[in-house]
C-alpha cells in the first residue's frame, strides 16, 4: 500500500472474460467508467468483452451504459461515458475466442480478468497459450482460488504453465476497501495502537463478515461453493492476516506480503469440533420474509451447503500465542456488517467493589470495514455527580464525517493497481494455499449443519465456541 500520487498505466488492452456477468455488469464496467472519467486509464488501450452472448460492439456499449447508469456510485456524465464507450469492444464467446481475440488485441501489453466460475479458469488459460496471448498478459483471478489445498495447488500450477507469478494478480475486493488499507497505517503510524496490539493487552478477537442478504439467485453456483469457500478462506483469513502480521520492512509489494504469509503459516489447523455450520431457513429480515436456502432454485432439498460458519482458531506467534481469534460469516442475518474487533484484557484489580458498580466493560478496538467505515475505541468513564458510576463511551472516527467523501470503490482501485503492475493489494500463491492448509482438516471432516431463521443472529451453538463471554451482538450498535 505504498504512498504515491495517483498515475496513469502504461499503454495496454483489458480483456474480461464473463464480460456479461453479473460481477462486471454490478462491479468491474462501473469501476473501469469511474477510472475512464478520471483518466486514470491507459491513454491507449481497448476494453474488450467477451462472453458466451450474442452481442456486437455496439450492444456490448448499451449493455455497459445500463451498467454504468444503475451501478456506477457518481453522477453519470454522457460525454464522460462516450469517451470510455470508444474503448468497447466485444468478442463472442461461443466457441474457440482465441483467435478472434487476436485479431482484436493490437498492443504487446495486456490485462486478462477472469471473471467467471472457477471451472471455466483452466480451458481459458489453455485458450491463451494456444492463441498466443499468454505472451504479455498477465491475469487476474477472482476468488475461490481452488475449493481445497489439492485444487489450489493444480489452479497455481495451471496458471504458472500459463504466465509467470509475477504476472498473477489473484483478486481480493476486501484488499481494496479503504478501510482494510487504513488498518495498516492505523497499526504501525500510530505508536500508542502498536503499543497495545499484542497478548499482553488483548483479551481475544472477533472477526465478522455479516449480509442481511440470502444466496437469491445465484443458488446453483452456491451450491459449488458455500460459506468457507466464500467468505472464510479469503476475506476472513486476509483480514486476519491484516490484524496479526508483524510491521514489514517497507511499504514493497513483497514485504508486506512475505508478513501476511508468516501469519498464515503460523495459524493453528483449525479442528471441526472448532467449527459451527449453519444454513438459514425461511424468516423476516426487515419485515421481508425471506424463503429458506434449500427453497431455493437450483439447490437441493437436503443440501448440506452452509451458508454460515463460525470457528475459533490459534495463531502461533510470538505476539499473539494464547489469544483466541473467533471468525464468522454468513447470510441473511439480522443486519450488514464487517468488522474487526479487538477485546483488551480485564483491569487487574478490583478498585470498584462495593461502589454498586457490577461489572466493568473491557476496552474494545473496533475496526468498522462496512458499512459507516471507520474506527471506534470504547472506554470506561464516570458519569456526572456525587456516586461513583461508570458508564461506557466511545471515542469514533468516520470516514464520511471526517474526509466529507464516501470512499472509493475497491474495484476501482484494485484495476488501476493491476494495470499499473502494483502487486501490494493481490493475494500470492502462498498465501492461498497456507490458508486452505489451516482449514483442511475442517474440509476433510464437515461438521453437521445447524439450522437458522434468517433474520437471526445464526445458529445459536455458535455461542459455545466462545471460551468466555459471547459473540459480540449483530443487532446492536457496534460498541453497545
Amino acid at each position: 500500500m505504498p504512498t504515491r500520487a495517483l498515475r496513469v498505466p502504461p499503454d495496454q488492452d483489458l480483456v474480461v472474460f464473463g464480460a456479461t456477468g453479473d460481477l462486471a455488469r454490478r462491479k468491474l464496467i462501473p469501476a473501469l467508467y469511474e477510472l475512464s472519467s478520471q483518466g486514470l486509464l491507459p491513454r491507449k488501450g481497448d476494453v474488450v468483452g467477451t462472453a458466451t452472448g450474442p452481442l456486437d460492439d455496439e450492444g456490448f456499449r448499451l449493455f455497459a451504459k445500463e451498467s454504468v447508469m444503475e451501478f456506477g456510485r457518481g453522477q453519470f456524465e454522457e460525454r464522460a461515458f462516450t469517451a470510455f464507450a470508444r474503448r468497447l469492444r466485444y468478442v463472442p464467446a461461443l466457441t474457440n475466442p482465441g483467435p478472434k481475440l487476436a485479431k482484436v488485441l493490437k498492443l504487446p501489453r495486456r490485462v486478462v480478468y477472469l471473471a467467471v466460475p472457477p471451472s471455466s479458469f483452466s480451458p481459458i488459460l489453455q485458450e491463451l497459450k494456444d492463441a498466443g496471448l499468454a505472451r504479455g498478459s498477465s491475469i487476474i483471478i477472482e476468488k475461490p482460488f481452488g475449493h481445497d489445498l489439492a485444487s489450489a495447488k493444480r489452479l497455481n500450477q495451471a496458471l504458472h504453465r500459463t504466465v509467470p507469478e509475477e504476472r498473477i494478480y489473484r483478486i481480493d475486493h476486501y484488499l481494496g476497501k479503504e478501510t482494510v488499507q487504513n488498518l495498516l497505517v492505523f497499526r504501525f503510524g500510530n505508536t500508542l495502537v502498536e503499543r497495545i496490539w499484542n497478548r499482553d493487552v488483548v483479551s481475544h478477537v472477533q472477526l465478522t463478515v455479516a449480509e442481511d442478504i440470502g444466496v437469491e439467485n445465484r443458488g446453483h453456483l452456491y451450491e459449488e461453493t458455500g460459506a468457507l469457500r466464500d467468505i472464510m478462506q479469503n476475506h476472513l483469513f486476509q483480514l486476519l492476516a491484516l490484524t496479526c502480521m508483524s510491521p514489514p520492512s517497507s511499504f514493497d509489494p513483497e514485504a508486506l506480503r512475505d508478513e501476511k504469509v508468516k501469519v498464515l503459516q503460523s495459524i493453528r489447523p483449525v479442528a471441526p469440533a472448532e467449527v459451527v455450520r449453519g444454513q438459514y431457513t425461511r424468516g423476516s429480515i426487515n419485515g421481508k420474509t425471506m424463503p429458506g436456502y434449500r427453497e431455493l432454485e437450483g439447490v437441493s432439498a437436503d443440501s448440506d451447503t452452509e451458508t454460515y460458519i463460525a470457528l475459533r482458531l490459534a495463531v502461533d506467534s510470538w505476539a499473539w500465542a494464547g489469544v483466541p481469534f473467533y471468525l464468522r460469516c454468513g447470510k441473511a442475518l439480522v443486519t450488514r456488517r464487517t468488522e474487526i474487533m479487538l477485546f483488551c484484557r480485564d483491569v487487574p484489580l478490583h478498585l470498584f467493589e462495593g461502589t454498586g458498580i457490577e461489572a466493568l466493560q473491557p476496552n474494545r478496538v473496533t475496526i468498522r470495514i462496512q458499512p459507516d467505515e471507520g474506527i471506534s475505541f470504547s472506554f470506561v468513564a464516570k458519569e456526572p455527580g456525587p456516586l461513583v458510576v461508570e458508564q461506557g463511551v466511545r471515542m469514533d472516527f468516520s470516514y464520511g464525517k471526517s474526509f466529507k467523501t464516501e470512499p472509493a470503490e475497491a474495484y476501482e482501485r484494485l484495476l488501476h493497481d493491476a494495470l499499473l503492475g502494483d502487486h501490494t493489494l493481490f493475494i500470492r500463491q502462498d498465501e492461498t494455499e497456507f490458508a486452505w492448509q489451516a482449514l483442511q482438516p475442517v474440509l476433510d471432516q464437515m461438521p453437521e449443519i445447524k439450522l437458522y431463521p434468517a433474520g437471526s443472529e445464526g445458529p445459536a451453538e455458535a455461542q459455545n465456541l466462545i471460551l468466555s463471554g459471547a459473540w459480540h451482538r449483530l443487532g446492536h450498535h457496534t460498541d453497545d
